[in-house]
């Protein structure tokens, strides 16, 4: 039996591993994939729904923001879930296109490889208030990927 309490090092990763930033992703990028990631994982322990960062999954995202609406509760109660939502809708983007995330002020839009710029967590915003749809959105986001 090995004693792990003598020298703790061996169970480490190399400094760089350690520190080392996802290259591929900007720094815009840490916030909205956490709240996406963070959506997923909500949605799958609380409701039971897989999310899988496909197009498709964009239509459970709609009717869940829709099931939201219909219970009555004041946006300000829900921003957080909606933001998490929207950043899953921007990461389906980010993934299908090679896009990648800009922000500003504290606010994130997807930027697609064509040069236009998306706002996925306003469009679940919108999706709430009924007049938005983050599947339509990643749908012309997408168009010519």
């Amino acid at each position: 039996m090995t004693d792990r309490t003598a020298d703790p090092e061996p169970f480490r990763r190399p400094a760089d591993e350690r520190t080392a930033p996802q290259e591929t992703r900007p720094h815009a990028a840490a916030k909205p994939v956490r709240w996406a990631a963070d959506a997923v994982a909500t949605m799958r322990e609380g409701a039971r729904v897989r999310l899988d960062y496909s197009a498709q999954s964009l239509w459970r995202v709609d009717r869940m923001i829709e099931e939201i609406r219909r219970e009555g509760a004041p946006i300000e109660a829900v921003d957080s879930v909606l933001r998490g939502f929207g950043a899953y809708a921007g990461e389906v983007v980010v993934r299908r296109t090679g896009g990648e995330w800009w922000a500003t002020g504290g606010e994130h839009w997807v930027r697609t490889p064509d040069g236009r710029l998306w706002d996925p967590i306003e469009e679940a915003r919108r999706c709430f208030t009924g007049h938005g749809s983050l599947r339509l959105l990643c749908r012309d986001a997408t168009a010519d990927a």
